[in-house]
Formats: structure tokens, sequence, C-alpha cells
């Protein structure tokens, strides 16, 4: 599964419109989160750094639910722009939060596990199961 990186403004024209899970590392305007919306329309998720999220405006929170789209709170550990504009989680991540589904266990269990042993966000995690992504 992959998250796209976008580090400013000026990329967000630029962007693939099918694009479904995006990563914002700037502090977004209510003008990137429309813009980004009208750019990428299958988006179904914007994932911002814990300090960026709670500034986000209730208005946008708001718009971004009657979207659709998941707004969530967490980092891409460790990501290099300069190499790659995607953030890829990996496939034993997505492999092992099926091997614990198939398990039953909870998914609070289960976003607990994978946070400590995978550096995702309890949010991604939560955003995987209830997408039911398949590996």
């Amino acid at each position: 599964m992959k998250i796209r990186v976008v580090s400013s403004r000026e990329e967000i024209p630029t962007l693939n419109p099918n694009e479904k899970v995006v990563h914002l590392a700037f502090r977004p305007s209510n003008r990137d989160v429309f813009m980004l919306a009208e750019t990428c329309p299958k988006i179904e998720a914007i994932q911002l750094p814990k300090s960026y999220r709670r500034t986000v405006s209730k208005s946008i929170e708001i718009f971004l639910d009657m979207q659709k789209v998941d707004l969530l709170e967490g980092d891409v550990w460790g990501h290099r722009k300069d190499i790659n504009e995607y953030y890829n989680i990996s496939q034993s991540v997505l492999e092992k939060l099926q091997e614990l589904k198939a398990e039953r266990f909870s998914n609070e269990m289960i976003a607990e596990k994978l946070s400590r042993e995978s550096k995702l966000n309890t949010d991604m995690i939560y955003y995987i199961l209830n997408k039911k992504y398949r590996p």
C-alpha cells in the first residue's frame, strides 16, 4: 500500500487524480484541502502530523466527512521525499494485519500491536482495517 507524500502546497495541482491516501507534510489551509479534494476526486484519506491535525478547522472536518474522506493523524517515519514520493507500507505489515484479523484479535489489539512493531500510527491501522484492504 502506498501513501503519496506531499511536502508543499505547490505540489497539489501536479498530483495524480487517482491518489487514494495522501500525507501532507505541511500545515494545510482550508484552500489547500479544497484543492486536494478537487485534484484527487478518488481520495479516501488525508494523513497529517499530530501538531497539524489539531489545527484543522471544524469546517474542513465537516467538508471531509461529507466527502467521505478520513482525516488521519500520523507521520511517515524515516521517509525521504527526495528518494521516493511515496511511502510504502510493507507487504509484511499488511500480511501480519490479515493474520491477526484471521486469529480474531480485536481491532484495538491489532492497532496496538502493529503500531509498536511497524511505526505506523494507530489511525492508519484502523483505516486499513476499516477499508478491508487485501494484500
